[in-house]
């Protein structure tokens, strides 16, 4: 099933005096971008997270956290005094290296250091980190699955839409066809006409010149090649969007060959039908390579 690179899932857990959140979310991205924010004293989880989501994603920008909270009263947060050293003799000097420099820094408040990782410690030695591990990786497989359904969720109507604009697409492109078609007669006359101007005015004209001129603009006016090649991008949209598999990438190259037509297509006209049948082609294709940025 297509998936979309927008998802959303959590969960909660609870075992071996420990409360748990879970908070899993995906954006868009060139490739899969994994950041975990879990707790650095149970030994193996982040490596273990990376690896369960690696299966199942493709592409994406992920960040999964784990908030950890002991049940028992006295088992709370207490201030790590080394962490805390190490973090203001750091302050320090980027602070001096900024000013000698000449650059003014925003203080920071306190609440600004509890934030930092390790300044503040909930104590777990009485937790067997490596049985926590087994319990956490095992829940987060819930939540993993509950993320998957999200994604897909928003899959599903990302390719509704897309089939919409691609339709339009398919449609716009009958129009082009339809006008080409229509002007080809007219475009015929105009040359004749033109080229008996040009032999009526001049005494001598190298007739052959002048024919292979007018047949150089009847080229350049041909939009045939542009309209096909654009109903071939249809059937390649239409085929991946049913593929299975991640394809957003293909999708994302196909919409600029679909751009790259559509301005040679706009180009081209020397017809105002055309050219606006060409401006609704090309604000059709930014509208779907927009939402081409979300599929996985």
């Amino acid at each position: 099933m297509r998936q979309s690179m927008t998802g959303f899932a959590s969960g909660q857990g609870e075992a071996l005096g420990l409360t748990w959140t879970w908070d899993l979310r995906s954006v868009n991205a060139r490739g899969l971008d994994i950041r975990a924010r879990v707790p650095d004293w149970v030994d193996g989880l982040e490596q273990s997270l990376r690896a369960a989501i690696s299966k199942r994603l493709a592409r994406g920008n992920v960040t999964v956290s784990l908030r950890l909270q002991s049940t028992t009263a006295e088992n709370v947060q207490e201030l790590n005094e080394a962490q805390l050293d190490r973090v203001l003799t750091a302050m320090l000097r980027i602070e001096a290296e900024a000013m000698a420099r000449g650059l003014s820094l925003t203080a920071s408040s306190a609440a600004d250091l509890i934030t930092v990782r390790g300044v503040m410690d909930a104590p777990q030695q009485s937790t067997d980190p490596v049985e926590l591990r087994t319990i956490l990786v095992a829940d987060f497989a819930a939540v993993l699955d509950q993320f998957i359904v999200s994604r897909q969720t928003e899959g599903s109507a990302l390719v509704d839409v897309l089939t919409g604009q691609v339709d339009q697409i398919a449609h716009l492109v009958g129009q082009a066809d339809d006008v080409a078609q229509a002007r080809k007669d007219e475009q015929a006359e105009k040359m004749r006409a033109a080229m008996a101007r040009v032999m009526d005015a001049q005494d001598a004209v190298d007739e052959q010149r002048v024919a292979q001129e007018l047949a150089l603009i009847a080229v350049k006016a041909d939009v045939t090649e542009e309209i096909d090649r654009l109903r071939a991008h249809v059937e390649a949209a239409r085929a991946l969007l049913s593929a299975d598999g991640a394809v957003g990438r293909k999708l994302d190259f196909l919409m600029q060959e679909f751009n790259r037509e559509a301005n040679t297509l706009c180009s081209k006209a020397q017809s105002s039908a055309l050219t606006t049948v060409g401006l609704e082609l090309k604000t059709v294709i930014e509208q779907m390579r927009e939402q081409v940025q979300n599929v996985e």
